[in-house]
């Protein structure tokens, strides 16, 4: 007779700190690993191109029902289900809600679950607090991109928007970048500024100096990577751009290296004729260009749709965007002079949350740790 019992694993947030998910250097490799498998196609995700970042439930501005939720800055929830092969073979699916104002009530302004399932059968392998993880992957992200394109005597890094992805993004270009011992901060709250600075101190000693900027001039200049994580605002036209950093080519220092989970707005000129453009998985922002047309950049604020905006202007050609994968492997060069300056778009793709989860799973069985749970033992209905 057949086994039908499904047991699965429960990794609260204190689990997934034990099993490893705070390792920046092991989820750098394991990001980097990732993109080339997405690169070579080994891989499935949302959407009629199976590159969707995933499925958005928004509100209404002006609820017509007692109890529904108004719309408002990063009020939402979203499913974001994707397979990945390779050494991985597991699907899986980020849940979240999102309202900022969970911060007054001393909570993150997302809450997040992952689920982990087997590919074959769809049973749940694991189900995990996903605040963490999906943090950590998503600073991993620009630290491939720090790896491959930064400078490898970058000294100064400068971070846009103190917050969460901040530290992240900051914990990823110490693990690749270790001679970096400067530090600008541009926030918007003096609180936040504080706290980012207490927690570098705590964490990263080795940053010497600390500098606090009034302006976007004074973050960019003389900064080797500079990095935007700011909060912005959408829109369908281009008033949103009022809430984009606004930075000017002629501040960008000759080498440098630009990483962009968020927005900021740049002249023409320096994309298309000063700077390289690299995404982390072109098909992401292919997808995002067809689930909301031209033009895109203001209604999702990442730097590819703007590439992508570019490229539907004819300013530039599909093949001035590259995959950050074809340099990994050398199928694209990387870079060439002292002097390349890199814009590096990061979009966050549920591909990323199966691979970091799975190998946090994996170390937690390893390690004991979790606490087992029970589905069934026989299915009532089969």
């Amino acid at each position: 007779m057949a086994d039908t019992k499904i047991d699965f694993l429960y990794l609260s947030e204190p689990d997934m700190v034990k099993a490893g998910v705070k390792d920046m250097k092991e989820c750098v490799e394991t990001m980097e690993d990732m993109l080339v498998l997405l690169k070579k196609g080994d891989y499935v995700m949302g959407g009629e191109n199976h590159n969707s970042h995933g499925c958005m439930v928004t509100f209404p501005d002006d609820p017509k029902f007692p109890g529904m939720p108004k719309n408002d800055l990063e009020r939402r929830f979203m499913a974001m289900p994707a397979y990945i092969g390779g050494k991985y073979q597991m699907a899986g699916c980020k849940w979240y809600g999102s309202n900022i104002e969970n911060k007054k009530k001393g909570l993150p302004r997302s809450i997040l679950m992952f689920i982990l399932s087997d590919k074959d059968t769809g049973a749940p392998v694991a189900i995990m607090s996903a605040n963490l993880l999906s943090s950590y992957r998503t600073g991993a992200i620009p630290g491939v991109g720090s790896k491959n394109l930064a400078r490898k005597d970058s000294e100064t890094v400068a971070i846009f928007g103190p917050g969460v992805m901040g530290r992240t993004s900051l914990a990823a270009f110490v693990a690749t970048n270790p001679k970096l011992h400067k530090l600008k901060i541009k926030g918007r709250g003096q609180k936040s500024i504080d706290s980012f600075i207490a927690y570098v101190k705590k964490e990263y000693p080795q940053f010497d100096e600390i500098t606090v900027c009034e302006t976007e001039e004074e973050a960019v200049r003389d900064s080797d990577i500079i990095s935007f994580t700011t909060v912005v605002t959408s829109s369908d036209d281009y008033s949103c751009y009022e809430t984009y950093p606004h930075i000017k080519g002629e501040w960008v220092k000759k080498g440098a290296f630009i990483s962009m989970p968020s927005a900021a707005l740049f002249d023409d000129d320096f994309l298309i004729n000063k700077a390289k453009l690299v995404v982390d998985n072109s098909g992401l922002y292919e997808a995002w260009a067809a689930e909301y047309p031209y033009p895109t950049y203001p209604k999702m604020g990442i730097i590819g749709c703007e590439f992508m905006d570019l490229i539907h202007d004819k300013k530039i050609a599909r093949d001035d965007m590259v995959d950050i994968a074809d340099i990994v492997t050398g199928v694209k060069p990387g870079r060439q002079s002292e002097d390349d300056i890199y814009v590096y778009s990061v979009g966050g793709m549920p591909v990323e949350d199966v691979a970091w989860g799975t190998m946090v799973y994996r170390n937690a069985v390893k390690l004991g740790i979790g606490t087992k749970l029970n589905l069934w033992d026989t299915p009532e209905m089969a």
